[in-house]
């Protein structure tokens, strides 16, 4: 009695709730309410306490409650056979469109497209879906290098005003990165902050190292201690957890964080963070099934979307003028008088890269003819013909202590 007494009041006040606000998002399976008619479900790997699933949960609350429906969460999904029960148990809620926000849910989230035609599946951050051609399948994701790219540029000004204190730790400004995979998407992502910082810091150099997961507080925080004291006089990364600010913020070093601000926590050394906002992407999704329209397979999201953004710069800790150069550089990209890939402005093994041939591995993912097309106009052309990244090309500058993973 008392468990059901418990479940009544908890689905009265949420029902209440939901009044006021006209829809809205619920976690663990249960219903956010009598949002319309149509449901939407969204599977985390991880839950709040990872920046990276926070801020696809924000964004889906922002687009369910500004469209009237019900979202329903599914939190800390491993990437197997729990996110394939997961879908199933959505689609059995009602849920019409089910959402996953990690890369290795894929082939379960295909899986669970393959055996619910009627049910419109995205699998963000994913790479199949061009190649299952299925009509119910998609992938998604933003044109972030850019958003890198601009936040590398805050990077490089800070550098620059460190250089001119004389408060550099070596001859030559030095960046450190902690990534989570050699993926191409996070190869991706270092190489465009590195060019940004390079486009106004042109002697920088950066150090990566590798974690071999998407949130490691330990070996995330253990990776960007081992980078400042290999001399870098800044830290930014592709990791999830708090650890790698945490560590800048004891040792006093500048950190360019990723997914949102961690100024609170780290008021200090905080400059800016590049994220994706998923909120446009999620409208335009929800909007197309409850129509019966079709959307792309492979979305991709841009700055002019609004899906590519940069966090409030913390100007205790920017330097002077980062604000003004970085609108400059943003409508240089928007205007595309600036490409972050610009083959004239890095080279590879001292080389100018001419020539580039699509991965094997990837080719069910492009039309053959786009990928003759990757290099056209001189520039490495990212996120145009799939929405997950695909630049995998090491460039000089960028030092990798270890691959293995």
């Amino acid at each position: 009695m008392r468990k059901y007494l418990a479940l009544l009041l908890s689905v009265t006040m949420v029902m209440v709730m939901l009044a006021s606000c006209g829809g809205g998002s619920s976690e663990g399976g249960e219903e956010g309410g009598d949002g319309g008619d149509f449901k939407v479900g969204l599977i985390c790997l991880h839950d709040e306490n990872s920046t990276y699933d926070l801020n696809f949960i924000n964004g889906f609350n922002e687009a369910t409650e500004k469209l009237g429906v019900t979202g329903i969460i599914k939190k800390n999904v491993p990437e197997g056979q729990e996110c394939y029960d997961a879908a199933g148990e959505l689609v059995d809620e009602g849920c019409q469109l089910v959402i996953s926000d990690s890369f290795g849910h894929q082939d379960f989230m295909l899986q669970a497209a393959q055996e619910f035609p009627d049910v419109q599946f995205v699998s963000c951050t994913g790479t199949n879906a061009a190649g299952a051609g299925l009509d119910n399948f998609h992938n998604a994701f933003a044109s972030i290098y850019e958003g890198r790219y601009l936040a590398g540029v805050a990077a490089g000004m800070k550098l620059n005003e460190l250089a001119e204190a004389g408060k550099l730790k070596g001859d030559k400004p030095k960046m450190g990165y902690v990534g989570a995979f050699t993926y191409a998407e996070v190869v991706s992502g270092y190489t465009s902050f590195y060019l940004g910082a390079k486009s106004v810091c042109p002697d920088v150099t950066m150090d990566v190292t590798f974690t071999g997961s998407w949130y490691d507080e330990t070996a995330e925080k253990e990776g960007a201690t081992k980078l400042i004291q290999g001399g870098a006089d800044l830290i930014s990364q592709h990791a999830d957890s708090m650890g790698a600010p945490t560590a800048c913020e004891n040792a006093g070093v500048p950190d360019v964080s990723y997914n949102g601000s961690t100024k609170d926590a780290c008021p200090n050394t905080f400059i800016v963070s590049s994220r994706i906002n998923w909120e446009p992407f999620y409208e335009k999704a929800i909007t197309a099934v409850q129509n019966g329209e079709s959307f792309d397979t492979n979305c991709t999201g841009t700055l002019d979307d609004g899906s590519v953004q940069l966090t409030e710069i913390n100007e205790d800790v920017a330097a002077e003028g980062t604000a003004d150069k970085i609108a400059e550089v943003e409508a240089g990209l928007k205007d595309g008088s600036i490409h972050v890939f610009d083959t004239k402005l890095w080279t590879s093994e001292g080389k100018t890269l001419t020539e580039y041939t699509v991965p094997e591995a990837t080719y069910a993912d492009f039309d053959p003819a786009n990928s003759k097309k990757i290099l056209e106009g001189g520039y490495f052309h990212e996120s145009e013909f799939r929405s997950a990244p695909y630049f995998d090309i090491s460039i000089d500058g960028i030092n990798l202590l270890d691959t293995a993973f």
